[in-house]
């Protein structure tokens, strides 16, 4: 018996062209890749298999082409059972089969993972969300990330068990999202729970719509209600997507509603809850309310990972795989286990299994992607709130601190003082900081003094004021000392005494400000600090050192070096404003990989 031939793609309508068309605006995305690469790799995957160039034909008794795969666990059964459909079909690319092997793997995890140094080991990555692709951007790492196309999308939306969804108006009553959180935090018998925002993408959009919902219905009030939100989640959060499931009250029975470890309510994707239905008992299901402000999508970038040392091969067969995942057959694949697919509205059956019903929105409501920077601040407020901050900044107070920012008018001191109290009104009462300043020969031998211990902000000292109002002031007195800088010496201590001084509990941090490489000749050597940093390092009390490299005399690969010894990150900028932002971003990435 012949081969069996697998059809052509379905040419300009393929699904990657349909997803291209049905994004409501591009995003500018922060991976190590130019626009023109990502265009030209998606639109060269569809005019090649047009034009037969990605060959179906061939003999497969030569070697296959193999492709490794992780995917977000969601999806990866979908991508698992496409693969075994090529092999059985003996599709080619290039007249070679594919050999397309999937793993599943929780998407904070492999974005945690390429944030590392080293070479990954799979050609395409499929997380859930392109926010762990601009997650993977933060570390220190500069893997190149190239997505190609979404091949599957799902809403997130609110869940209810029937009782509680039927009591608040399912599904005629229609809510924002703003509405729907309030809803459980001012019923303490809507148990709301949800999966962790630093390690669920669904969670995060969420999040971050509620607090845009927020903005929009309550003005200045609204950081209020997303902190009380946010505290409410925290208390009822868990690891995974899957395991919030888990947490769901399984029927009607006393024993189930009245037990507290149990959620009513639950965020979650329309997805989940079509394969949580599937096997649920009747008033254990989920019925979903669509936010009639908008449900953010998660969107399954396909991502060809570090293809620059991928071979040819390789890369058009990846491409090949991301084709046959456009044509009819796979489409309906999608839809069998609950993923839309491409531009078209969303099947009825599929969207009752998932526990959603007319009149609420769910073909219309899909909300705009948020920006980076709002995600960005979203996390960083999760991770402040939820887990309050224990910080130590240590300031470069060297002469070269003293020279002026182009532009500016100020020295890199002033600027950074100014960038430092900014960022201070992002911390609540409860978030320890403290401040040391460094140059060389500060205080006899040392190169560092301290001149406010790390502690709660809101504490009142003997005078009346308190430690956000010492901060301020300390800030605010600090000047270019005639030294140079002692870097090592200073970043040794600091980290001896904040390990020395670690609270459980808390985001514990130290944050070191420098504007140039380390200048005492006296001092130990920057091979000695790293190993003595790696000794000192406990995962059981994690201390990250976020070294931030100021103006074009600092030393990027230093800064980087020195931080990745303690599971920190190094950063470098050109401007001191800057810091708050990057002092923000240090904390997501340090706070997302805590755990993982």
């Amino acid at each position: 018996m012949g081969r069996q031939q697998t059809p052509e793609p379905a040419g300009p309508d393929t699904y990657a062209t349909d997803m291209a068309r049905s994004r409501r605006r591009s995003r500018r995305r922060t991976v190590a890749i130019a626009t023109v690469l990502v265009l030209g790799v998606a639109t060269g995957a569809g005019v090649a298999a047009r034009g037969g160039l990605l060959t179906f034909a061939g003999s497969c008794e030569d070697d296959a082409v193999r492709v490794d795969i992780l995917a977000s666990p969601d999806i990866a059964p979908v991508l698992d059972e496409a693969a075994d459909r090529a092999r059985d079909r003996d599709v080619t690319s290039d007249g070679r089969c594919l050999d397309v092997r999937v793993q599943a793997k929780e998407s904070h995890k492999v974005a945690g993972s390429l944030q590392d140094d080293g070479s990954p080991e799979f050609e395409v990555w499929v997380p859930d969300s392109e926010l762990w692709v601009d997650r993977a951007a933060l570390g220190a790492n500069e893997t190149a990330l190239t997505p190609a196309g979404n091949i599957a999308s799902t809403p997130v939306t609110m869940g209810m068990v029937p009782s509680a969804a039927q009591s608040v108006g399912w599904p005629e009553k229609r809510y924002t999202w703003a509405e729907l959180t309030a809803l459980a935090t001012e019923d303490d018998e809507l148990r709301l729970g949800a999966a962790d925002p630093a390690r669920s993408a669904g969670g995060l959009l969420a999040l971050t719509k509620i607090g845009a919902s927020a903005a929009k219905a309550d003005g200045p009030q609204s950081d209020t209600q997303v902190a009380a939100t946010a505290k409410l989640l925290a208390q009822r959060v868990s690891d995974t997507d899957s395991r919030a499931l888990e947490t769901l009250a399984r029927d009607d029975s006393d024993a189930e509603q009245a037990n507290p470890r149990r959620n009513q309510a639950l965020i979650v994707s329309e997805q989940a809850a079509f394969t949580h239905n599937q096997e649920a008992a009747a008033d254990g299901q989920l019925q979903l309310f669509y936010p009639e402000d908008g449900t953010p999508q998660l969107d399954y970038p396909y991502t060809l990972v570090d293809e620059s040392h991928m071979s040819t091969d390789e890369s058009r067969a990846a491409l090949r795989f991301m084709a046959l995942l456009g044509e009819r057959d796979s489409l309906g694949l999608l839809e069998k286990h609950g993923f839309r697919s491409g531009a078209r509205e969303p099947s009825e059956e599929l969207v009752t299994a998932a526990g959603g019903s007319e009149p609420q929105p769910y073909a219309t409501a899909t909300a705009e992607p948020p920006e980076p920077k709002e995600v960005r601040a979203t996390l960083g407020m999760w991770t402040i709130t939820v887990q309050s901050a224990r910080l130590t900044t240590v300031v470069d107070v060297s002469n070269s601190m003293g020279e002026i920012v182009p532009n500016r008018g100020r020295s890199r001191l002033e600027v950074t003082k100014a960038s430092l109290v900014r960022a201070l009104s992002q911390f609540t009462s409860e978030d320890e900081i403290g401040v040391w300043e460094f140059a060389t020969y500060l205080d006899g031998m040392r190169d560092y003094r301290k001149l406010v211990d790390t502690r709660r902000l809101g504490e009142h000292t003997g005078d009346g004021t308190t430690q956000r109002e010492r901060l301020i002031a300390a800030y605010g007195a600090l000047r270019p000392k005639p030294g140079y800088t002692g870097l090592y010496d200073t970043t040794l201590a600091a980290y001896k005494d904040a390990q020395k001084s670690y609270v459980k509990g808390k985001f514990n941090a130290l944050v070191i400000l420098t504007d140039g490489a380390n200048q005492d000749p006296g001092s130990i050597s920057r091979r000695a600090l790293v190993d003595q940093l790696e000794r000192l390092a406990d995962p059981r009390r994690p201390v990250p050192l976020i070294a931030i490299a100021v103006g074009p005399d600092a030393d990027k690969k230093e800064v980087k070096e020195i931080a990745a010894a303690t599971g920190g990150t190094g950063y470098q900028i050109d401007d001191p404003a800057q810091m708050q932002d990057v002092i923000l971003k240090a904390i997501i990435a340090a706070g997302g990989n805590s755990g993982s």
